[in-house]
C-alpha cells in the first residue's frame, strides 16, 4: 500500500482533483492546437502558444509562470536561481520575455521578409496604415470607461493593430499581468483576418465601392511621380525613417528600428545575405517559437480564468472590428475629395497582419471582378500599417510608462 501511495502521490491525478480548473485549460490549450493544426489559423504561433498552455497546466510539472510580487520577489533573483527554484519555463519567461527581447527579434525578421516597395510606389495610399490605428484608441477609452486601468486599457487596444509581437512587448511593459490572454487574443483574431475583414467590409461598404478597379483609375489618372531608381530608395528609406521614428517617438525604436534594420539588410543584397537568412530564418523561427511556448505558459488557471479575462476577449475583437472599419472609412472620407478614386478594400489593409490580410482584401475584390487585382495597392496601406502599431505602441509606452 505504501508503494502504491507513492506512485499515486507522484501522478498529477492527486493535483488535479486539488484544482479541478487546470482540466478546462488544458481542453483549452486542445481546442487551440486544434485551430492551429486542423483548421491551419497561424500554427506558426498558435501550436508553440498552445502547447505552452497545456505544458502549464499539468500540475507537478512545475512549467507554469510565476507572476513576480511582493511575496517571491522574483525580479532580484539571477537567472540561475530563477531555474533552480521556478523551473526552466520561468527562466526563459523572465530572460526573454519580461525583458522585452523576442518581440523585436521578431520584427527583425519581418523587416527581412517585407518589400516596402509597394509602399514607396504609392506613398498616398500609406496614410490609411496611420487611419486604420483607430480602433486602438477607441477601445482604450472603452475599457477605462469599464474600470480598467489606463495602462491595461493601453494594453488592450493595441490588440486593434493587429501586430502579435507589439500587442505583446507592450504589454511586458504596462500590464504584464494580462499577457497571457491579450497574447491570445491578439493571435487568434490575426488567424481569423479571413473571417473579420470580409464581415467588416460587407457591411460598410457598397457593390459599387467594391467594383473600384485600382488599375483602370491608374490609367485614367496616372501618376505624375516617377521613381527612377528604386533599389536606392530601398536602402535610404529604413536609414531616413529610423532617424525620424528616433527622433519624435523614442520610445517605438524598439520595434521599429529593428523592423528597419531587418529590411535594410535585406534591400542592400547579397553583400548581407549571411545577415538575412540568419534574420528571416535562424533568429526569427528560434524567437517565434521561445515567444510561444513561454506566453502561452503563462496561462494557468489562476490567472486565466478571471472575468477580465472575457472582457479582453471582446474588447479585443472590437479593437480589430473597428481598425478595419477605420481604415475603410478613412478611404471612404477620401474619395469624397478625389477625382481618383481607391477601392475601400485597401483601407482594411491599413491594420496589420501582413501579409494576410492583404491577400483576404485581394481575394474579395477578384469575386467581385476578376480583373480588379489590388494585392500590391493593398500591401502599401498593410506595410504601413505594422509601422503605424509600432508607433502607436510607442506613443502609448511613452505617456503611461
Amino acid at each position: 500500500m505504501e508503494t502504491l501511495n507513492s506512485i499515486y502521490e507522484m501522478t498529477a491525478f492527486n493535483a488535479i482533483a486539488e484544482d479541478p480548473f487546470c482540466l478546462l485549460m488544458i481542453a483549452l490549450a486542445l481546442f487551440l492546437l486544434y485551430l492551429g493544426i486542423g483548421k491551419k489559423f497561424e500554427p506558426l504561433l498558435l501550436v508553440p502558444i498552445a502547447f505552452g498552455v497545456l505544458l502549464a497546466n499539468f500540475p507537478g510539472g512545475n512549467m507554469g509562470i510565476i507572476p513576480s510580487d511582493e511575496t517571491n520577489n522574483i525580479m532580484q533573483m539571477t537567472i540561475l536561481q530563477i531555474a533552480s527554484e521556478y523551473g526552466i519555463m520561468n527562466m526563459l519567461y523572465y530572460l526573454l520575455i519580461k525583458t522585452g527581447l523576442l518581440p523585436p527579434l521578431i520584427f527583425m525578421g519581418i523587416g527581412a521578409l517585407t518589400d516596402f516597395g509597394p509602399m514607396l510606389r504609392n506613398l498616398r495610399l500609406a496614410y490609411f496604415g496611420a487611419a486604420a490605428q483607430i480602433g486602438i484608441f477607441t477601445v482604450l477609452i472603452a475599457a477605462v470607461a469599464l474600470g480598467f486601468t489606463l495602462k491595461e486599457a493601453a494594453a488592450l487596444g493595441i490588440i486593434g493593430g493587429a501586430d502579435g509581437p507589439t500587442a505583446i512587448y507592450t504589454t511586458i511593459i504596462l500590464a504584464p499581468h494580462l499577457l497571457g490572454p491579450i497574447a491570445i487574443a491578439a493571435y487568434s483574431y490575426m488567424a481569423l483576418v479571413p473571417v473579420i475583414i470580409p464581415l467588416v467590409a460587407n457591411l460598410t461598404m457598397t457593390k459599387k465601392e467594391f467594383l473600384i478597379n485600382m488599375k483602370q483609375q491608374e490609367k485614367l489618372y496616372p501618376s505624375t511621380l516617377q521613381i527612377k531608381n528604386m533599389k536606392w530608395l530601398k536602402i535610404i528609406f529604413p536609414i531616413v525613417l529610423c532617424v525620424i521614428v528616433s527622433i519624435l517617438v523614442p520610445s517605438s525604436v524598439p520595434l521599429v528600428g529593428f523592423l528597419l534594420f531587418g529590411n535594410l539588410v535585406k534591400e542592400i543584397g547579397t553583400d548581407t545575405s549571411r545577415l538575412i537568412s540568419a534574420a528571416s530564418e535562424t533568429i526569427l523561427n528560434t524567437a517565434t517559437i521561445f515567444l510561444g511556448l513561454t506566453v502561452g505558459a503563462t496561462m494557468t488557471s489562476s490567472t486565466f480564468l478571471q472575468p477580465q479575462t472575457l472582457m479582453i476577449i471582446v474588447g479585443g475583437f472590437l479593437a480589430f472590428c473597428l481598425s478595419v472599419a477605420g481604415g475603410i472609412y478613412a478611404v471612404k472620407i477620401f474619395n469624397l475629395f478625389s477625382i481618383k478614386k481607391i477601392n475601400p478594400l485597401i483601407g482594411a489593409t491599413g491594420l496589420s497582419a501582413v501579409p494576410m490580410s492583404s491577400r483576404v482584401a485581394n481575394e474579395m475584390a477578384l469575386k467581385y471582378d476578376p480583373s480588379n487585382h489590388i494585392l500590391q495597392y493593398a500591401m502599401s496601406s498593410n506595410i504601413s500599417g505594422v509601422i503605424g502599431s509600432a508607433v502607436a505602441a510607442g506613443v502609448l509606452i511613452s505617456f503611461l510608462q
